[in-house]
Order: structure tokens, then C-alpha cells, then sequence
């Protein structure tokens, strides 16, 4: 039998050490506090259901999980951090549907796509056609004929060129050929506030930031934008059952992770946010917001950011849309 010279056999052992700490390493996961990484300023919808969920990790994973906002240019600003963070598991990301809008309104982004690797889709909301209360239009339709008949004149709000209230009005404008102006804000709570004084005929605004409104009667909701009607607005019409076939444009979360964790880390991870998007008060939390928890598979959440990323481009191209 031949002997392997010492040199090789050395290095065969120090592979092997190598090998068996990695997994060692991996088998301690987690040993510290994980970050999740919130691109959005405290408050909104996005950081609501993170600190949620935040919670109930730690319990699953033995440690303590916290929120870390860094807002800041359309949710860039916080993926890149993540983006360049070490690929440990111990930083994760909770972005939303700017993160498949912004490679398209940005010349330059300050990371690449494939800094990222998904982990999971955590939920879909559906935005709200809304109008003010005593508005004369009643309907998707009543509202579409007045566009046709009057080019020019209908406006709509949006709380920014990035945000996908203005992607989803301007997907509906698109699809219906329509010429309508569009009125950007600094944020949704002002422009939903002048839809509801008239100074603006129509917008898509969140289902939880809308749905007190509508239930109160402020303002009147004329179609929701998922595919299927919502359990808090039954008697809502979907767009595509009102006006357009095929129409649908969410508002999503999810949890993505610096590309290159390794696999037994980003297995463990998975596996405790699923199980706390099973738990029945989360699900009770979510649908209080008018979300529909997912809880994906990561190649799943890959294909769902696809055919996000395609769609909005789409609209982006055609509509010459920029950053205000």
C-alpha cells in the first residue's frame, strides 16, 4: 500500500479540521443576536410586521432577533448594507415591493442582485382603489369613462414615482390606455388625505392604511388589486373583474440573505420563520392588515421576484418613469 507523503497527508488532516469546524460552526448556529434589517423608517407596515416576527424567531431560534432600520432611497440604502454584510445568518433583510421597482428608476444601484439570495416571501397585501367619499363615481367604470371622455383631465395620487401605489395606478393606466396625470407626494398619508378633500380624484393606497377609512366612510373603495376579492372588503370588486382581465399588483414583504450563507444556516432560519407565519395569532396579526401570509420556499421567492422584477419594468419603460 502506498504512503502519502507527509506534506499531503498533513494537508489532508488540515481539510478535514476544516471540514468538521465549518459543520461544528453550523451546528452552534446561532450563538449571538441576529439583525433583521429593515430598509423603511419606523412605523410603516414593512417595520410592523418585522418586529413581529423579529419576536417570535428568537424564541424558535434560542436567541435574541432585533429590527435595525436603515431607511433611505427607496429601501436601497438598508439591502445594500445587508448586501455587503458577512454571510453568516446573523443579518437579514425584510424588504418589500421597491426592491423589484428600483433596479428600474435607479441608473446606478449600490449593490448587485446577486448579493442577495432570497430565503422567503412572507406575505401579499392588495391595494385599494379608493375615491373620496361623495365621489360621482361609483364604480371602476364610471371612473374609467370620464378618463376617456375627458383625456387629461383625471389625476392621481401616489406617495412617490418608487412606491408601488404609483406602479399599480400606473399598470391600470397602461392596460386601459387612459391619459391621466399623475400627482406625486412625500409619502401616502398626505396624498390619501387629499383624495379624501377632493383636491385628487383617485389613487391606490394600502389596504390597512385605507380600510379604517373606507370601513368609516371617508372614503369609497372601487377595487381591490389582488386577483381575488379581500375578506375585509367582500363587497369590493377585484380591478380585473371590474375593468381589467388579468390585472393584480400586491404589495409584498419577504426575507432575503447575503448570497453565500451556507446552507445548513439559511435551512435553520427558514425553518423558524415558517413556522412562526404558521402560528395562528400571526396569521390573525396579518390578516388585520389585510395581508395574506405566504411563508415560500426560497427558490419559490426567487421565481416571485422574477416575474416582479419583469412585470415591473415593464411598466417603468413604457410609463418613463422617474424619480421625482
Amino acid at each position: 500500500m502506498r504512503i502519502p507523503p507527509f506534506k499531503t497527508f498533513a494537508r489532508g488532516l488540515l481539510a478535514a479540521a476544516c471540514v468538521l469546524a465549518g459543520a461544528a460552526a453550523h451546528a452552534a448556529f446561532p450563538e449571538r443576536t441576529i439583525t433583521i434589517v429593515v430598509p423603511y423608517a419606523p412605523g410603516g407596515a414593512a417595520d410592523a410586521v418585522a418586529r413581529v416576527l423579529a419576536i417570535r424567531m428568537g424564541t424558535k431560534l434560542g436567541t435574541p432577533v432585533i429590527v435595525d432600520n436603515k431607511p433611505g432611497a427607496s429601501g436601497t440604502i438598508g439591502a445594500a448594507f445587508v448586501a455587503k454584510a458577512p454571510a453568516d445568518g446573523y443579518t437579514m433583510l425584510y424588504d418589500a415591493t421597491p426592491y423589484s421597482i428600483n433596479p428600474h428608476l435607479f441608473a446606478k444601484m449600490p449593490y448587485a442582485a446577486s448579493a442577495l439570495q432570497p430565503l422567503s416571501l412572507v406575505l401579499l397585501a392588495p391595494n385599494v382603489l379608493i375615491v373620496k367619499a361623495d365621489s360621482p363615481f361609483k364604480t371602476v367604470n364610471d371612473l374609467v369613462a370620464r378618463a376617456k371622455a375627458q383625456p387629461g383631465k383625471l389625476n392621481f395620487a401616489s406617495g412617490g414615482s418608487g412606491t408601488v401605489q404609483r406602479l399599480a395606478a400606473e399598470l391600470f393606466r397602461q392596460r386601459l390606455q387612459l391619459d391621466m396625470v399623475h400627482v406625486p407626494y412625500k409619502s401616502g398619508g398626505p396624498a390619501i388625505a387629499d383624495v379624501m378633500g377632493g383636491q385628487v380624484d383617485f389613487m391606490f393606497g394600502t389596504i390597512a392604511a385605507t380600510y379604517p377609512l373606507v370601513s368609516g366612510g371617508k372614503l369609497r373603495a372601487l377595487a381591490i388589486s389582488s386577483p381575488e376579492r379581500s375578506a375585509r372588503l367582500p363587497d369590493v370588486p377585484t380591478v380585473a373583474e371590474a375593468a381589467v382581465p388579468g390585472y393584480e399588483a400586491y404589495e409584498w414583504n419577504g426575507v432575503l440573505l447575503p448570497a453565500g450563507t451556507p446552507a445548513p444556516v439559511a435551512a435553520q432560519l427558514h425553518k423558524a420563520l415558517a413556522e412562526v407565519l404558521n402560528e395562528d395569532e400571526v396569521k390573525q396579526r396579518l390578516s388585520d392588515l389585510g395581508a395574506r401570509p405566504i411563508g415560500s420556499t426560497p427558490a419559490e421567492f426567487a421565481e416571485f421576484l422574477k416575474k416582479e422584477d419583469a412585470k415591473w419594468g415593464a411598466v417603468v419603460r413604457q410609463g418613463g418613469i422617474q424619480l421625482d
